[in-house]
């Protein structure tokens, strides 16, 4: 029991005896220790208050240059192509309002359907808009809404049901914006477009949709007259952007802000999603101005009738055309225009067309794209045809008159 009470005391007494070594250690080492912060962390500054503020000063400095180069990348990362392709184009696409009236009182008249338009060119305070014939048809009057809001009355230059497309123009005083064609030739299928319009009317005006080029050449039949016959394969880009009713005419675009295409239709189906579809500039391009000058498109003319041999009975097949067996396809002429290129040329009624130039016609889609594509107007054709069984051959000289 006393060793343990001496010993501590002697414990006790050698700390005490050494209390001012002990001190002394420890104050070098809060010296070094503050020297090593100092070296290591130089900005926080020295000393009291001065020390405090320099810490908070400079934090709050380094978070805003962070915040500052965060926001300029940001923005770098907004103003992306597809930003500038839409500012570009943004404001050439219009909307174009289709108002009839359903009789001589009705002075009013209601709005039959909205869609949209691209204006392509000003000239002679005149701006010219390249929309669907789907768009204008049937109108009365026709309506053009800016991006702006701003109404402007229009009218219809003409149209072309073949390609679905028409030009509408317009007072060019409050135009500012005029679309670039771009070349629908040089695109490729996954490369990014733009599709702008107005899907649903004008509460959707000017609407942007992204996607890509799905498809090229897509080959789509159209019925004009809605018989129940294919009267035209129109060929059209196919894209996955949203194309909506309401966005036919508007503008497929580019990463450069240049117009592509012309949107036109979607297929419409429960199980399909994503299948839009625009008629190529390349091929609107000779459409366009020839509605612009002539109201009309003018093509190489006939002059007939025509019905492809595959709808046709057999018995008329064998009877009344009279073809040989051999023969399956081909165009029948069913009428014959006095006085038309085909007439002078001395083609009948129950004719059968299997070639032209030496190219298959197979059907009547053949015989209007060998024509309309292949052919002008002033053109001969040399035109391969079946009369009564047996084969002939004549030349047509091709007329320009108008679809």
């Amino acid at each position: 029991m006393g060793y343990y009470d001496q010993g501590y005391e002697n414990q006790n007494r050698r700390y005490k005896g050494n209390r001012g070594g002990y001190f002394l250690a420890a104050l070098a080492g809060l010296i070094i220790g503050a020297l090593l912060v100092l070296t290591v962390f130089p900005k926080l500054g020295l000393g009291g208050n001065n020390n405090d503020s320099g810490i908070t000063n400079n934090i709050n400095g380094e978070n805003n240059e962070n915040q500052e180069h965060v926001k300029q990348n940001l923005t770098l990362d907004v103003n992306t192509a597809v930003t500038k392709a839409v500012d570009k184009a943004g404001d050439a696409v219009v909307g174009i309002t289709n108002i009839q009236r359903t009789d001589f009182w009705d002075q009013q008249g209601s709005e039959a359907g909205t869609g949209s338009g691209v204006v392509y060119k000003k000239a002679n305070g005149k701006a010219y808009i390249v929309t669907n014939n789907h768009v204008i048809e049937g109108a009365s009057e026709l309506e053009v809404t800016l991006s702006d809001g701003t109404k402007l009355p229009a009218k219809a230059k003409g149209s072309d049901p073949l390609t679905d497309l028409a030009v509408v123009e317009v007072d060019g005083n409050k135009i500012k914006t005029v679309a670039e064609f771009g070349d629908s030739s040089a695109l490729k299928p996954g490369e990014p477009v733009i599709a702008i319009g107005n899907p649903l009317g004008l509460q959707f005006s000017g609407s942007v949709t992204q996607g890509i080029v799905s498809g090229l050449q897509r080959t789509i039949e159209v019925d004009i007259n809605e018989d129940g016959q294919v009267d035209w394969n129109a060929e059209v880009i196919q894209t996955d952007a949203a194309i909506n009713p309401g966005n036919s005419g508007g503008a497929l675009v580019n990463l450069a802000g240049q117009v592509v295409g012309i949107n036109s239709m979607k297929i419409a189906q429960e199980a399909v999603e994503g299948i839009g579809l625009s008629i190529p500039i390349e091929s609107a391009r000779p459409i366009i101005s020839d509605i612009e000058q002539y109201g009309k498109v003018k093509r190489p003319y006939m002059g007939v009738s025509l019905a492809s041999v595959e709808e046709i009975s057999q018995y008329h097949q064998r009877n009344t055309l009279k073809l040989p067996e051999k023969v399956t396809s081909g165009v029948a002429i069913t009428g014959v225009e006095p006085n038309s290129p085909a007439g002078k040329a001395g083609l009948k009624e129950f004719d059968v067309i299997v070639k032209m130039d030496d190219e298959d016609i197979k059907d009547v889609v053949d015989l209007r794209k060998y024509l309309y594509n292949k052919k002008k107007v002033g053109q001969d054709v040399k035109i391969t045809f079946y009369r009564a069984g047996k084969q002939q051959n004549v030349t047509v000289k091709l007329s320009g008159e108008t679809m």
